[in-house]
């Protein structure tokens, strides 16, 4: 989450009583977390008197208006199916999409509980049951949307900052080069391996814990179809590293486990697992390259660090199989 795009209280008050008739507005406020979207959190008090906590996203460059019914869909068929996640609002005309601050916008409902920084084990082993759930509970969603981050969609990356990733770090840029050689030799054809609609960005600040039971996943705007054994590849780099990008064998091993006991790995993923990791820690290696060396200096927003993901890719480099992640 961010704020990108800055509203008055005035525009959002129009919103929320006329266009959604939810209410009066007692306050926005800009979240400043993430690197994607403008986000507010809405404060209204309703025609009853109740309070009710609300999420306005604006849609900014990178998500295409077109992908929007997607992923607002994609939320509605989760929560109908148990998934705990935000769920659009409709508009008093039936719809879920508005336009604010000249941006497509949607407002969904406010989760309760909050992300954490501090990861013990049991948040690690609930968000990979968490993960298997939400693969099974979107196997019969109808709709589609390919990965555009995914190998070609790096190797695009890597054209765009070409002459710039030593900018980061001495060599960054010959080491992404042949690591998308070697990924391109290597990555599993589609055939492959089981495959669905994933989350794709299931960072710690995208999931919400009451202490230590999980509360609820949002951020569906990178969710695609792609391999489910990838998306948890995602969380392994995301969820497995402490702060001094030390890999934890431990954590690694009870995620895999709770993914597995509510959605078991098949040979031919578990085979794979090494070059999935590798590919996802090059793929936000180069988006955190792309949004430090583009970042907008008027946002509400400090890009994330992508040595954090070169570290990451250079420990996985080094692996010689999945059973050094824990898989058996």
């Amino acid at each position: 989450m961010a704020v990108y795009t800055q509203l008055t209280n005035e525009t959002i008050a129009e919103l929320v009583e006329k266009d959604y008739g939810l209410g009066q507005l007692a306050f926005a406020l800009g979240i400043a977390q993430g690197v994607e979207n403008s986000n507010y959190l809405l404060d209204i008090v309703t025609a009853e008197g109740q309070e009710l906590k609300t999420i306005l996203t604006l849609y900014e460059k990178r998500v295409a208006p077109e992908d929007l019914p997607f992923f607002l869909a994609l939320m509605q068929h989760l929560a109908a199916r148990g998934v705990n996640c935000p769920v659009p609002l409709k508009r008093k005309d039936g719809q879920v999409l508005s336009v604010a601050g000249g941006r497509p916008s949607a407002m969904v409902t406010f989760l309760h509980g909050r992300s954490r920084t501090v990861l013990k084990n049991t948040h690690v082993a609930a968000v990979g049951a968490a993960l298997a759930a939400l693969h099974q509970a979107a196997e019969d969603f109808p709709m589609i949307r390919a990965n555009a981050l995914s190998l070609s969609g790096w190797q695009a990356l890597a054209d765009a900052l070409r002459g710039r990733l030593d900018e980061i770090a001495p060599g960054l840029e010959a080491l992404v080069a042949e690591e998308l050689r070697y990924l391109a030799a290597h990555w599993p054809d589609v055939p492959a391996l089981p495959r669905g609609i994933i989350h794709a960005d299931l960072f710690p600040d995208n999931v919400f814990f009451d202490d230590e039971r999980l509360t609820g996943i949002i951020d569906f705007y990178f969710a695609c179809e792609d391999f489910f054994a990838y998306d948890l590849a995602i969380v392994l780099n995301a969820w497995c590293f402490e702060v001094g990008k030390e890999f934890n064998a431990t954590k690694s091993r009870l995620l895999l486990q709770a993914y597995q006991s509510v959605r078991p790995l098949t040979p031919s993923e578990k085979e794979a697992f090494p070059v999935l990791v590798r590919g996802a820690a090059l793929r936000f290696l180069l988006t955190r390259a792309y949004d430090l060396l583009h970042r907008n200096k008027d946002a509400l927003v400090t890009p994330k660090d992508p040595l954090e993901y070169l570290a990451k890719l250079r420990f996985h480099q080094q692996v010689r199989g999945g059973q050094e992640y824990g898989l058996s």
